[in-house]
């Protein structure tokens, strides 16, 4: 990840490779953000040159331009804001994009001057959190001279020396080494990424943190088979590398709450007996993507020293068709004893992530949220950029409020009762799907029967988790590690209450 320092020196004395500007368009052209503390030859050179170029200041537009004048930087970079009022700037989430969509198509510069503005804490925060998420660069599989991520950042801000400007760069690094730590995991080949890997990748990251209350256990097959985890063994007996549970638990001397996490950490998903179609299948190396966002929430959280206990659950199984695999119409047992008629192989995660929600409820959590790619009906209905939550309304408002101010986009969504109906299951106590219509929601209705009275909301990240499009502002092609920044900020939130 790269260096990030803050600095209050002339914009003109940075010797950086490029110097970042933002540009709002208008009716008039596009024009300079933060002009009054920018020479005005850059403001100029965009006048200049707009035309010409076609610059119009839109969102995630980012264009080159020569340095010129009294300049130091070797250019000068143009990120888009979008429409503003002459006087007003943009807010977090516009800055943070503008800053992440640099920094992405800066991969392979060596040092990068960011002159957004950045005046106060809440602007600062936001473009120190979108630089750094969007230098970002996979090249694990790559060889040869891959373009790496830029290494160098400098933000200019009238704060550089502030004790509090100070604090919120080092938790946006943390932040963005947990989104990035998920985006490498989410993007790893699915033949080096199976479940004991993923567990190996999980004691490696705890290790790696040195964040003191941090513990780590694995449950192996033997292990899941002794504690009734029917639902994990399920889905894995299909494959010849067999499943794992983890338990990632950060536990703070006097924690002001108990939250636990589950994640979903499908590490290939075939379909299993009911095989998925072959076209797109290539992207199922990342129905793993919630296990992952669950892993370095919790290490994030040791990181910041949160005042909060938080305990993950990583369900971890490959879902693969054999002759060992698991059939439509077997019954399976979820931990705590609750029977499941599998109708469907391919709705797979529900039934990892019931034995995990169970686990997790044992321990007698304040709260427990699970995040999962759980369902395309999640595309369907909201798209691959807003994820779904549901639950008790309390959680499930929760999470609205921490994604609303980390800058990610989660809907609210019902849990019907009349859906249940659908879940009957004729020789067991619940099928593993329900009705066509509505599937997005029949699994949350399914996941709610294995948390009892205990306060839950369900996250599903089926479509953002994974961005196959093209690249926009600081989310990257690939693993996009949706999920984390809510995570911390109602973790963060609850810490405060």
């Amino acid at each position: 990840m790269p260096r990030v320092t803050l600095t209050s020196a002339n914009p003109t004395r940075q010797t950086a490779d490029a110097l970042v500007v933002a540009v709002a368009s208008s009716p008039d052209g596009p024009r300079v953000v933060g002009a009054d503390w920018l020479p005005t030859e850059i403001a100029t050179q965009v006048s200049d040159l707009a035309g010409v170029l076609g610059i119009t200041g839109a969102t995630d537009e980012v264009r080159r331009l020569p340095a010129a004048g009294r300049l130091a930087a070797k250019v000068v970079v143009l990120t888009g804001v979008g429409a503003l009022e002459e006087r007003t700037t943009p807010d977090a989430e516009t800055l943070r994009r503008a800053a992440g969509a640099a920094l992405r198509e800066l991969t392979g510069t060596a040092s990068v001057a960011v002159a957004l503005p950045a005046e106060d804490l809440t602007q600062l925060t936001a473009v120190a959190e979108g630089a750094l998420l969007g230098a970002y660069a996979y090249t694990r599989y790559r060889t040869g001279d891959a373009d790496a991520a830029v290494a160098e950042i400098a933000v200019l801000t009238p704060r550089a020396r502030d004790k509090a400007a100070a604090k919120a760069l080092a938790r946006a690094e943390v932040l963005a080494a947990a989104v990035h730590g998920v985006r490498d995991l989410v993007n790893a080949a699915p033949n080096d990424l199976y479940p004991a890997a993923f567990a190996d990748a999980a004691k490696t990251a705890v290790k790696d943190a040195g964040a003191k209350g941090v513990k780590i256990s694995v449950l192996d097959e033997k292990a899941l088979a002794a504690g009734g985890y029917g639902g994990i063994l399920g889905v894995g007996q299909g494959s010849a590398r067999p499943p794992r549970l983890v338990k990632v638990s950060y536990t703070p001397s006097r924690p002001a709450a108990k939250v636990a996490l589950v994640g979903k950490g499908i590490t290939f998903d075939s379909g299993g007996i009911s095989i998925k179609p072959a076209a797109g299948m290539e992207a199922m190396k990342s129905d793993m993507a919630g296990a992952a966002a669950v892993l370095h929430t919790v290490v994030a959280a040791a990181r910041l020293e949160l005042p909060v206990a938080v305990t993950g659950w990583l369900c971890l199984a490959e879902n693969m068709p054999s002759g060992t695999a698991q059939r439509p119409s077997d019954v399976i047992t979820i931990r705590g004893g609750k029977t499941v008629e599998v109708l469907n192989t391919d709705a797979e995660g529900r039934l990892v992530m019931a034995d995990g929600l169970v686990a997790a409820v044992e321990e007698k959590p304040d709260v427990v949220l699970d995040i999962a790619t759980l369902t395309g009906a999640q595309l369907v209905a909201l798209g691959p950029r807003v994820s779904a939550v549901m639950g008790a309304e309390g959680p499930r408002t929760e999470v609205v409020d921490a994604a609303e101010a980390a800058g990610e986009q989660f809907w609210p969504m019902p849990l019907p009762a009349d859906l249940r109906a659908g879940l009957k299951s004729k020789v067991a106590d619940i099928a593993n799907i329900g009705d066509r219509f509505g599937g997005m929601l029949s699994a949350g209705l399914f996941l709610q029967e294995f948390v009892g009275t205990t306060p839950w909301a369900h996250l599903d990240i089926a479509g953002p988790a994974f961005n196959e499009k093209a690249a926009f502002g600081y989310t990257p092609v690939g693993g996009t590690g949706v999920g984390v920044r809510t995570l911390l900020a109602l973790l963060e939130a609850r810490a405060e209450r």
